[in-house]
C-alpha cells in the first residue's frame, strides 16, 4: 500500500506521454468537468498506442496506431479514483472493456486498495482470432506488473523532490486543477489490452514488457515466429491472398503457413498463387483430403511391406521422413494395391508431415514449414522401373507438388546405383524446378564421407540400418506375396501401350541396316540415359563416341522392301558412314549387349568428353557352335524365327545435365565399368550384372 493522497499525482506524471511505456505514443483531453464543490473531478482521454504487435496484423487491420478511450472519475470526497476504458479501434470486431478503482483500505487510510476486471469479445479478427487472445493474456498480465513498478518510479520521484505527504480533501479547499490525475491508471490497463486487442504494429517497441523466456518473445512477433522473414511485399501479398480467400472461399481457410507456401511455389505472384490455391481447396473438399488423417486406416500389406516412416528431425528441427525405395516391391504394392490406396498412403504421410512441422515450430521455437526426406536406393533394380509402378509413382508425385508445395526441404537421395539415372530420367521432368534444387545425390558409401549425412542429420539418429547407432522402426519391405496380387494383368497392359504411345520412338533393324540415334553432349559430365523394348528378334546394342558429327541421316536402301511390314512411326536411320574405321574416326565406348526378344532393357553412360555419341541398335546373327559343327536345335529355330531378317525396337533416351546431380556425379562416376566383363556369348541371365539392365 502507498498514501493515496499521493497516487493521483504519481499517476499526473505520465501524462500526456510516458518513457516507461514506449508503446503509449500520446493521449490528448476531450473533455475535463468538475463538480462546483470540487470534491468529483472527471476527464475524458483518447490514447494512441503503437501497439507491440506482429507487423503482418498491422499491415492485415490497415492501421498504425490504436485509439482507446478513457473516462476517469477522482472522488475526493469518498477517496476513490474509477477508470473505465473501452477501445475505440477495431470497436466492431474486438470488445474491450476495462475497468479499475483505486479506494482508501477501510481499517488503514494510509493503504491504497486496487481492483481491475476486464473483458475481451473477439468477434472476428481476419483469421487470427486465436494469436489476438493469446497475445491479450499474455499483455494483460505483463502490464498490471508494469503498472505497479511504473506508480512506485513515480512516487520515488514524488519523494526524491521533498514531496512526501498530500493533505487530504475538504470542502473549504480548492480542488486540484490539473486533468491528469487518474487518467494514467486507465492507460496501463488500457495498454495492456490494446495491446492483445488487435496486433496491429510494430513490434520493437515493448520488448521491455516482455522480459519472460525467449519463446515469449517469439511468441509476440507472430510472423518472426511462425511464418519467417518476409519481406514487405510478400507479407502483403500474404494479407491480400488471405482477405480474398476469407471474402470468396466457402469452407476451411488454410492457416497461414500454408497459404505461404503456395506463394512460395510461384514466387509470390499473387495470380499464379491464387490459382494454384484454389485448385488445391476443391480437391481437397472433394477428397475429404481435411479428414484424410483421421479417416485413413492403411491397409495390412502397407504395414508390411511399404518401406516408409517418420523418423525424428534433422539438425534444422525439420521432421525426418525415411524411404528405404531400394527395398520397398513397388511393382508388388501397385498389383497389391491399386493406384488409389497407394496414393491415399501418401497423402496421409504428407498431412502427417504437416501436422510435424507445426509440433516443430512450437517445439523448437521457429518456423519450420517443411520436412527431409531421406531416401535409401540400396537394392534399386529394374524392377523398379517396371512401367505401371512408375506411372503410378508419376501420378503421386504430381499429386503432391499440386497441393503441398514447398514442403521438401530437402531430398538425401543415398546409396545412388548405376540404375538411378533411368529412373531420375523418367521422373524428373514432373518434379518441379524449386523441388529439384534441393535433391543431394550420393553413390555408394559417399553420405559417409564430408559433405555427407553428418552435414545434415545429428549422428545420434542415424538410422542402423546406414551404420548409425538408432533404431529405425521403418519396415524392411521384401517381395509382395503374389497371392496378395489383385486381377490386372490387362490394367498392366494398358499402362504400356499408354507410355509407349508418349514417350517411346519405335524403330526397325534390318540385317545390315541398324538402327542409329546421335545425340551431341557440349558438357563433359552428362549421363545419357536410354530404356528400350526388343519387340521382336534379337539386337545388339552398341555405345559410340566420335569428334565428328556424323553424315546426315540416311534411310538404308534395304528398308524399302521391308516398309510394308513397319509399323506407323516404325524408323530405321543410318548415321555412322560406311568410310568411317572404327579406333580412328569413331570409338566403342560401352561393351555390346546382346538382347533378346521380349527383353526390356534400361541403362546409363556417364560422358567422359563432349562431342558426338551413337546409340546403335544392330540386327545379331546367331554364332554358331564353338564345340561342333552341327548346328543347334536353338539356332535353328531362331534362324527360322529372324528369316525376315527384320527386329523391332521401342525406346526412349535422355540426357541428363551434371546441373541435376549437384556436384554428385563424380559418385556416378565411380560406377562407370562399362558392361562389366560381358562378351557377345554372354546368355542374358548374367545381365543384371551390366551397366545396362534387363528386365522381362
Amino acid at each position: 500500500g502507498t498514501c493515496r493522497y499521493m497516487s493521483p499525482h504519481a499517476y499526473e506524471r505520465r501524462f500526456p506521454t510516458c518513457h516507461l511505456i514506449p508503446m503509449f505514443v500520446d493521449s490528448e483531453v476531450l473533455e475535463e468537468t468538475e463538480s462546483e464543490d470540487g470534491s468529483i473531478h472527471q476527464v475524458q482521454r483518447r490514447c494512441k498506442l503503437d501497439v507491440d504487435a506482429p507487423r503482418l496484423l498491422k499491415r492485415i487491420a490497415g492501421v498504425d496506431y490504436v485509439y482507446f478511450s478513457q473516462e476517469n472519475t477522482l472522488n475526493k470526497r469518498e477517496r476513490t479514483l474509477h477508470i473505465e476504458s473501452h477501445n475505440e479501434t477495431f470497436s466492431n470486431r474486438v470488445i474491450i472493456h476495462e475497468l479499475c478503482s483505486y479506494s482508501a483500505h477501510p481499517e488503514n487510510e494510509d493503504w491504497t486498495c486496487f481492483e481491475q476486471s476486464a473483458s475481451l469479445d473477439i468477434k472476428s479478427f481476419f483469421g487470427f482470432e486465436s494469436t489476438v487472445e493469446k497475445m491479450a493474456m499474455k499483455q494483460y498480465a505483463s502490464s498490471i506488473k508494469k503498472g505497479k513498478e511504473i506508480i512506485e518510479f513515480y512516487l520515488n520521484q514524488l519523494e526524491e523532490e521533498g514531496i512526501s505527504h498530500v493533505p487530504r480533501w475538504t470542502p473549504s479547499l480548492d480542488a486540484p486543477s490539473s486533468s491528469s490525475i487518474a487518467t494514467a491508471t486507465n492507460n496501463d490497463a488500457t495498454q495492456s489490452d490494446a495491446t492483445s486487442n488487435d496486433a496491429a504494429s510494430q513490434p520493437d517497441n515493448q520488448t521491455e514488457n516482455q522480459t519472460g523466456t525467449p519463446d515469449d518473445k517469439l511468441d509476440a512477433d507472430y510472423i518472426k515466429r511462425y511464418l519467417g522473414d518476409l519481406t514487405p511485399l510478400q507479407e502483403s501479398c500474404l494479407i491480400r491472398l488471405r482477405q480474398w480467400l476469407q471474402e470468396s472461399h466457402k469452407g476451411k481457410i488454410p492457416k497461414d503457413e500454408h497459404i505461404l507456401r503456395f506463394l512460395r511455389a510461384r514466387d509470390f505472384n499473387m495470380e499464379k498463387a491464387r490459382e494454384i490455391l484454389c485448385q488445391s481447396l476443391t480437391w481437397r473438399k472433394q477428397h475429404q483430403v481435411d479428414y484424410l488423417l483421421e479417416t485413413w486406416t492403411s491397409p495390412q500389406v502397407l504395414n508390411d511391406y511399404y518401406t516408409g516412416g517418420w523418423h525424428h528431425h534433422d539438425k534444422e528441427g525439420r521432421p525426418l521422413y525415411i524411404l528405404r525405395l531400394g527395398q520397398m516391391d513397388t511393382k508388388g504394392l501397385v498389383r497389391a494395391l491399386g493406384e488409389e490406396s497407394l496414393l491415399r498412403h501418401v497423402l496421409s504421410i504428407n498431412e502427417e508431415g504437416l501436422r510435424r512441422c507445426e509440433e516443430n515450430t512450437k517445439v523448437f521455437g521457429r518456423p519450420i514449414s517443411c520436412w527431409t526426406c531421406l531416401v535409401d536406393l540400396e537394392g534399386l533394380n529394374m524392377r523398379h522401373l517396371w512401367r505401371p509402378g512408375v506411372k503410378a509413382l508419376l501420378r503421386i508425385i504430381e499429386v503432391v507438388e499440386a497441393n503441398y508445395p514447398e514442403t521438401l526441404g530437402r531430398l538425401l537421395i543415398l546409396r545412388a546405383p548405376r540404375v538411378f539415372p533411368v529412373l531420375w530420367t523418367l521422373v524428373s521432368p514432373f518434379i518441379d524446378e524449386n523441388t529439384r534444387k534441393k535433391f543431394l545425390i550420393y553413390a555408394g558409401n559417399d553420405y559417409q564421407g564430408p559433405g555427407g549425412l553428418l552435414d545434415y542429420i545429428d549422428k545420434e539418429v542415424i538410422p542402423d540400418f546406414l551404420g548409425g547407432e538408432c533404431m529405425c522402426e521403418v519396415p524392411e519391405g521384401g517381395l509382395v506375396p503374389k497371392s496378395l496380387y489383385r486381377t490386372a494383368e490387362e490394367l498392366e497392359n494398358e499402362d504400356i501401350s499408354l507410355w509407349t504411345e508418349t514417350i517411346y520412338q519405335s524403330a526397325s533393324v534390318f540385317k545390315g541396316a541398324p538402327h542409329e540415334v546421335v545425340i551431341e553432349i557440349i558438357d563433359a559430365s552428362s549421363v545419357i540415359t536410354w530404356d528400350f523394348d526388343v519387340c521382336k528378334g534379337d539386337v545388339v546394342f552398341h555405345l559410340y563416341h566420335s569428334k565428328r558429327a556424323p553424315q546426315t541421316p540416311r534411310k538404308d536402301p534395304l528398308v524399302g522392301q521391308h516398309s510394308s511390314s513397319t509399323t506407323p512411326g516404325g524408323n530405321n536411320v543410318q548415321l555412322i558412314d560406311k568410310s568411317w574405321t572404327i579406333g580412328l574416326d569413331y570409338s566403342m565406348v560401352e561393351s555390346p549387349l546382346t538382347c533378346k526378344e521380349g527383353e526390356s532393357v534400361q541403362g546409363s553412360h556417364v560422358t567422359r568428353w563432349p562431342g558426338f555419341y551413337i546409340l546403335q541398335w544392330k540386327f545379331h546373327t546367331m554364332p554358331g557352335s564353338a564345340s561342333t559343327n552341327l548346328p543347334r536345335v536353338d539356332d535353328v529355330l531362331a534362324s527360322l524365327q529372324v528369316s525376315s531378317h527384320k527386329c523391332k525396337v521401342m525406346y526412349y533416351t535422355e540426357v541428363i545435365g551434371s546441373e541435376d546431380f549437384r556436384g554428385s556425379m563424380t559418385s556416378l562416376e565411380s560406377s562407370h565399368s562399362g558392361f562389366s566383363q560381358l562378351s557377345h556369348a554372354t546368355s542374358s541371365s548374367n545381365h543384371s550384372q551390366s551397366s545396362s539392365m534387363i528386365s522381362r
